[in-house]
């Protein structure tokens, strides 16, 4: 997970009516296999289900593997912040997420989505109808009927008939409890009317009390001075009929509480015997199940990114070599499949005159440029053959490669040190070859991708480049300022010297990433062209010149793995890659100008 590139999703939400969460959908890092490492991949979680596809665009053509959440278990990574594991039994997937906040939202609507299909969780239970028959609900309260125990009466639509009747009752009991207050009310009006009808008649003859209840109007008839309080009219309530649903409501709750109980009772046995199987199978497994968490911790499912190398790699050096070794073997049967099947297109590279090569620079690494450039001019074009120091790993006809094992810091650091010779090309064009980005990818097969960052001169540019990822090497990046330059001679007798540069800087626009190891390097490649003039007056051709290279690599890997791998993948890399690149400058420059 990439660590890394970016990763995006859409924002978690809950539907409102079901309450079921929605889809959840984004890029993720994913550990593939051991050839191809992380590969982005578009994750979906929907439906208690966790699927991933090649990408976004090609969701139509269904997923390439998915989870079902019910029983899986969500890991976080104990060192990467971004990582997370989600394993269901032996079935594990290895996810990183672009940064620890992202990583965070999916474990957690992971979670949800386990927890909302779980058995028994409250939007699982469907509520029944309002409709729901209280006459009947009511009359199976004398006895509960043995279809009750058929299919389709279980416990749990019991709970959901049971919510049911309490959602009515609590309407029922909010209008009772409306029509007790409006009488209550009018009882209150009626007895203050009382007292002060009571209080007027302290004034009158005893003898008009009983006409007392009456206003006399003009007509002579008689007008009864207070009316009876009249619920119904104040509020239109029929009380008669809201008793007689709340009396069957509560007839049904206590009906559904009997089938409860008397279901429980019949399963209380099955429920006790399930519990003691369980209690006796974890006081067996409670033992082992202590001493095996420390080892479960230590190891992981073969061919997972934790067998990467480190300190702490689980594979021995004989196994990380023989990976080393499978890797590049399959990398060079399909380097050679791609070369076969490749028809290069010729490019015209105009180089520059030798003149716009041969200055410093003023860009902000001049100074940095030009002493690394005396540096190599000093020290790596001598001889090394009697340095005890330098060892040599290969000797193929002109080839020699040497290499000597330095540590710094814990880190082994790779020194090497090649010379080489080859016929009917300048130094110029081999230097030129090499530093041109432009055809960079025709001969570099390590290379898995890179951009130039900024060109400071025409001489002078800054690179990022990622290499492809060799199981169990975790992949590498490396940010780097190259510049060709070209040595002017300091007498006659000196040959034509050209020399590239590529040292390691930093850059505000390529910041460290958690997918990849930052590599430092300081190489250079020193080409230095010799002329065997041709007989009588005949130009010179590309039969009377070759050029000796002398290549040299001073590279700090960035992080660990085993010393034991570094001689041979450098007696068998290093000599591939001059053979390679030799090979194909005397195939660019064939038939064409001589370029000094």
């Amino acid at each position: 997970m990439s660590e890394k590139s970016s990763s995006s999703s859409s924002d978690e939400d809950v539907d409102p009516e079901s309450g079921q969460p929605l889809e959840l959908g984004g890029v993720l890092s994913k550990w593939t296999n051991y050839i191809h490492g992380w590969q982005d991949r578009w994750v979906v979680l929907k439906n208690n289900t966790l699927s991933y596809y090649k990408s976004e665009d090609e969701r139509e053509y269904g997923c390439r593997g998915s989870l079902c959440l019910s029983k899986a278990v969500i890991t976080p990574h104990e060192f990467d912040e971004c990582r997370f594991d989600v394993s269901v039994n032996d079935s594990v997937w290895y996810l990183r997420a672009e940064d620890p906040e992202h990583r965070l939202q999916w474990i957690e609507s992971i979670e949800l989505h386990k927890a909302e299909s779980g058995y028994g969780s409250e939007t699982s239970l469907r509520r029944h109808g309002s409709m729901l028959s209280l006459t009947s609900a009511a009359s199976a309260l004398s006895s509960t009927s043995t279809s009750s125990f058929k299919k389709g009466h279980r416990l749990r639509e019991k709970f959901a008939e049971m919510e049911t009747f309490r959602d009515i009752l609590c309407r029922q009991v909010d209008t009772l409890q409306k029509y007790f207050d409006s009488c209550a009310d009018a009882v209150s009006k009626d007895e203050f009317q009382r007292d002060r009808v009571e209080d007027d008649d302290d004034d009158f003859p005893t003898s008009a009390r009983p006409d007392s209840e009456y206003n006399h109007n003009n007509n002579g008839s008689k007008e009864k001075l207070f009316s009876p309080a009249s619920p119904k009219g104040i509020n239109g309530i029929d009380f008669k009929g809201e008793a007689i649903t709340f009396k069957a409501t509560t007839a049904g709750i206590l009906s559904t509480l009997s089938h409860c109980i008397e279901l429980m009772t019949k399963r209380e046995d099955s429920w006790q015997k399930r519990l003691d199987k369980e209690l006796e199978k974890r006081r067996k497994v409670e033992d082992a199940y202590k001493s095996a968490v420390n080892e479960l911790k230590k190891k992981s499912h073969y061919g997972g990114p934790d067998y990467e190398e480190g300190p702490n790699s689980l594979i021995n050096e004989e196994e990380f070599f023989d990976a080393v070794e499978a890797a590049l073997d399959r990398q060079d049967k399909i380097e050679e499949q791609c070369q076969s099947e490749k028809v290069r297109k010729p490019r015209l590279t105009l180089a520059s005159p030798s003149d716009a090569y041969s200055t410093i620079g003023t860009h902000r690494f001049a100074n940095k440029v030009e002493e690394t450039v005396q540096n190599h001019m000093a020290y790596s074009i001598q001889e090394v053959g009697g340095d005890a120091n330098w060892q040599l790993v290969v000797e193929e006809g002109e080839m020699k490669v040497y290499r000597r094992e330095v540590e710094e810091n814990g880190i082994v650091l790779d020194p090497l040190k090649a010379t080489h010779a080859v016929k009917g090309v300048t130094g110029h064009e081999v230097c030129h070859y090499f530093w041109d980005t432009a055809v960079r990818l025709d001969w570099e097969t390590t290379v898995e991708n890179f951009h130039v960052v900024e060109k400071l001169s025409d001489n002078a540019v800054i690179v990022y480049q990622t290499h492809k990822t060799v199981w169990p090497v975790a992949q590498r990046d490396v940010l780097f300022l190259s510049v060709i330059r070209m040595i002017p001679p300091r007498n006659e007798s000196e040959p034509d010297t050209w020399i590239v540069c590529n040292i390691s800087v930093e850059h505000d626009d390529v910041p460290l990433t958690n997918r990849c190891v930052r590599a430092k390097l300081n190489v250079a490649m020193i080409c230095q062209t010799l002329v065997s003039p041709p007989e009588g007056d005949k130009e010179i051709s590309r039969d009377n010149i070759s050029c000796r290279v002398s290549y040299v690599a001073n590279v700090n890997p960035g992080g660990w793995f085993p010393a034991s791998i570094l001689r041979p993948v450098a007696k068998r890399e290093y000599p591939k890659f001059l053979k390679r690149f030799s090979s194909y400058v005397q195939e660019k420059t064939a038939g064409k100008p001589i370029l000094f």
